[in-house]
């Protein structure tokens, strides 16, 4: 599957400009990590693919508000539509697991899994900026916002920490991979 085809997903699932925007933040910052891995000293064994991870961040929430935002039936839409498509089983499982739907055994699926609510929790540090802009958010405002539990109140940080459990990549090198991410492809995002 390519970004393209992944794209013309989310067009053929109906999600609103902001879902978009979501999708794309998660593509970016997915292939951002991807990089990262592949890099780093990092003990794995998997295959790393950028576009693979890609993808699974462009398509993790595709059918969330056509099912209603229903957690019942979030990914299935999904997942029906990539197993037409032949798309590796793994990318499949990585987008069910960010929600429980299957279990994150590989780095992909915990990549997607943190990095889901951080993106949020990130645009909503952009959105309370006088500028509203991405290049005006740092790592140490988004870490003050994450302790602030009344901020966001939605974005899951037991979700985000799995960064460290998970990922092995400490909460302040998270933010700012996640954030840099971002703030890269900040025109595209519109923020």
């Amino acid at each position: 599957m390519t970004k393209a085809e992944a794209l013309k997903i989310l067009e053929e699932l109906k999600n609103s400009p902001n879902m978009v925007k979501h999708a794309l933040a998660c593509g970016f910052v997915m292939k951002d990590l991807c990089i990262k891995f592949s890099k780093g000293n990092y003990n794995h064994s998997e295959p790393l693919d950028e576009e693979d991870w890609e993808i699974v961040g462009l398509l993790h929430d595709a059918d969330y508000e056509l099912t209603g935002k229903s957690l019942d039936r979030h990914t299935e839409e999904t997942a029906k539509k990539l197993k037409e498509k032949n798309v590796d089983q793994s990318l499949i499982d990585a987008i069910r697991g960010h929600c429980d739907k299957a279990s994150r055994t590989s780095l992909m699926a915990k990549a997607i899994y943190a990095a889901d609510e951080l993106t949020g929790l990130i645009v909503a540090a952009a959105l309370v900026q006088p500028d509203k802009k991405l290049k005006s958010v740092t790592v140490e405002s988004v870490q003050r916002k994450f302790k602030d539990k009344s901020f966001a109140a939605g974005a899951n940080r037991d979700q985000i920490r799995t960064c460290e459990s998970e990922l092995n990549i400490p909460l302040e090198e998270f933010v700012s991979i996640v954030l840099k991410s971002m703030q890269d492809n900040a025109k595209e995002l519109g923020l």
